[in-house]
């Protein structure tokens, strides 16, 4: 039955069979688990095999047949010695490390922990220590246990056949590296008939061995040569000045500037200060370079420096300025400048001759050869419109509008001397031509106008407009102009070769000459005040004449148009600036003005001051026959 093939119906089940245990294959010994082989099979049933004992098959494996005739000698073989007697006590040890990686620390990156790995033979476990440090930080002693250490994934362990030195040891993710062992241990392996590799030291601990320099007694021994100490008490604020230039006139827009370069021999630092001059159009920031040490070549360096994140020290930098580097006449570079030391100051020459011995101090030239630039002539005057609107084309590419005198503008706005002029002509038509000559103190432009007449054949109107005539005889390029002080009864004005002579003028005339003696002469004054004290009906009061103003039919009408119009367009219309207006004039509180304070309020807005006129405002806003005006009445005359 048991020869049959395992097909559908050739499988035959013992029905008496009701016990289907299995018998163990491991069991403990001496506190180690080992394998045994069963004694029954599944059930308890008879396993058909020969079971031979240990004794059995030790005598099998040393047995030795011998070709001789006669009854075999067995040989007794030796009494079996387990391994935990043979090998008890006998432990291999080997010396090696394993690195740490230590991150977010700025004083190490890794740590070299040194180990100890013991090999017990008794049972092939293995044992890893570590050598404990004082003040380590972290737990040391035994790192692993002592058990079997497993070796890949298929359940095999480490044996002693797998370890020699020179090789990693790779336990649980940390790699542990064998450097050397014991005396013992070399000589077992080797009458094991392995070959024992050369040693290796064990690295040190970066970290370690600083901690151990710090932490040792440190000797000290002053030397003989100039110390730091000696040159901060021999040399505190002694400062050797040199004047340096610094050109940069081959780069665009560039130009050649001066500075002081300053040593300071306490610490060996530098400074560049930057001479101003005036009006040199550049900020007043005297400082170009700090005081610090400056290196020689800030860029012979190694290229694995981060600079993103780190300044140059004195472990980078080895070369910087020392006084035998600066001298007269030297060019030094200094961060990308090239500064040319052309002279000192006495302190530096006298520090130079000595320490170093030199004797020539003598300055470099920097001044610049002084370049002779055309000169620009005005052409003489074409003619063409005015002298100063023809100059501009010369100083400018886009000529300008000449500038004007804006103070004088505003201080005699809407003032005009006019003055009434008469053609000096040998022609009898125009003798009886009349022309009114306004003078604008504004601008010094002159203007004439002649009014038109009936019956004459001339059209009348504007002969001349708004300009500045220059005198006879004068130059165009260095015009005279007519001036206030020229205009005068009697006096013969020419424009543009037409000859006026004055004949007449405007009281205005005489009050402005009066008030400006600085701009008239007494013989121009006296004119004035001769002939319009004969020509008027008012008495003046400084040189106490009759003054009466000749007027044409028309004109009073026309005048006080004006002013009513110059009233409108100031358009004082806020009542309460009128009020104040008028208790400004009214100090005793009467509650109101009197013609006086007309004539004061009239000269303040540049308006004539005739008494004709100022009896006519009066007589309009007011029904007083004392001519007194009240604040109501005040109020309805600028309102009208």
């Amino acid at each position: 039955m048991q020869g049959l093939p395992l097909l559908p119906g050739n499988s035959f089940r013992d029905p008496t069979q009701t016990n289907y245990h299995v018998s163990h294959t491991l069991e403990l010994k001496n506190g180690h688990r080992v394998t045994k082989w069963p004694e029954v099979g599944l059930g308890g049933t008879r396993i058909n095999y020969n079971q031979i004992s240990e004794d059995e098959l030790e005598l099998l494996r040393n047995y030795r047949p011998e070709l001789v005739y006669g009854k075999a000698v067995v040989n007794t073989p030796d009494k079996f010695v387990p391994a935990t007697l043979a090998f008890d006590k006998k432990v291999l040890r080997f010396y090696g490390y394993f690195k740490q990686t230590v991150p977010e620390s700025p004083n190490e990156y890794y740590r070299v922990r040194p180990v100890k790995i013991f090999y017990y033979l008794e049972d092939d476990s293995l044992e890893i220590h570590e050598e404990v440090q004082e003040n380590s930080g972290i737990p040391q002693g035994k790192l692993i246990r002592r058990h079997r250490f497993p070796k890949n994934d298929q359940g095999e362990t480490y044996n002693w056949r797998d370890l020699n030195l020179g090789q990693n040891l790779a336990v649980y993710g940390k790699v542990f590296r064998i450097c050397d062992c014991d005396a013992f241990t070399k000589e077992w392996l080797e009458s094991e008939g392995i070959t024992v590799k050369s040693s290796e030291p064990i690295p040190y601990d970066p970290y370690l061995t600083k901690r151990h320099q710090t932490a040792e007694l440190k000797t000290y021994k002053t030397k003989n040569e100039f110390d730091k100490l000696k040159q901060f008490i021999e040399m505190d604020n002694k400062v050797l000045r040199f004047y340096a230039v610094w050109d940069d006139q081959n780069q665009m827009f560039g130009e050649k500037r001066q500075f002081i370069l300053q040593y300071y021999l306490v610490n060996d630092t530098m400074e560049i200060r930057e001479v101003h001059k005036a009006n040199d159009g550049r900020d007043p920031f005297p400082i170009l370079i700090t005081r610090h040490k400056i290196p020689v070549d800030r860029y012979n360096i190694k290229g694995t420096f981060p600079h993103v994140f780190l300044e140059l020290t004195d472990t980078e930098v080895v070369n910087y300025f020392k006084p035998s580097d600066l001298m007269v006449g030297k060019t030094v570079n200094i961060y990308g400048r090239n500064f040319l030391i052309y002279d000192c100051d006495v302190f530096t020459k006298t520090f130079y001759q000595k320490n170093f011995g030199i004797t020539n101090f003598d300055p470099i030239n920097i001044e610049s050869p002084q370049v002779e630039h055309a000169k620009m002539e005005i052409p003489p005057f074409n003619g063409f419109g005015s002298l100063e609107d023809s100059l501009q084309n010369c100083l400018r590419l886009q000529p300008d509008r000449p500038k004007k005198d804006y103070v004088k503008l505003m201080e005699n706005e809407h003032r005009v001397l006019r003055y009434e002029a008469i053609l000096d002509s040998p022609r009898e038509e125009d003798q009886l031509r009349r022309f009114v000559i306004s003078y604008r103190l504004a601008d010094d432009s002159i203007s004439i106008y002649e009014p038109p007449g009936r019956n004459t054949g001339i059209i009348g109107g504007r002969f001349l407009e708004r300009t500045r005539v220059s005198k006879p005889g004068s130059t165009p390029q260095q015009p005279l102009y007519y001036g206030p002080q020229d205009f005068y009864i009697g006096a013969t004005v020419e424009v543009f070769r037409h000859r006026f002579v004055i004949k007449s003028a405007d009281l205005f005339v005489l009050k402005f000459a009066e008030e400006h003696p600085e701009q008239f002469s007494p013989q121009v004054i006296d004119s004035l005040r001769q002939h319009l004290s004969n020509t008027s009906g008012r008495t003046d009061a400084r040189s106490g004449l009759a003054i009466r103003v000749r007027r044409q039919p028309g004109d009073f009408i026309r005048l006080y148009a004006e002013i009513r119009n110059k009233l409108k367009h100031m358009r004082v219309t806020n009542h309460e600036e009128i009020r104040q207006m008028f208790l400004r004039y009214d100090k005793d509180r009467t509650g109101y003005i009197i013609k006086d304070n007309i004539i004061d309020l009239f000269r303040q807005l540049h308006l004539p001051l005739e008494n004709d006129i100022i009896d006519a405002m009066i007589t309009e806003c007011t029904t007083n026959s004392e001519g007194k005006i009240n604040l109501y009445d005040f109020l309805r005359f600028f309102d009208n």
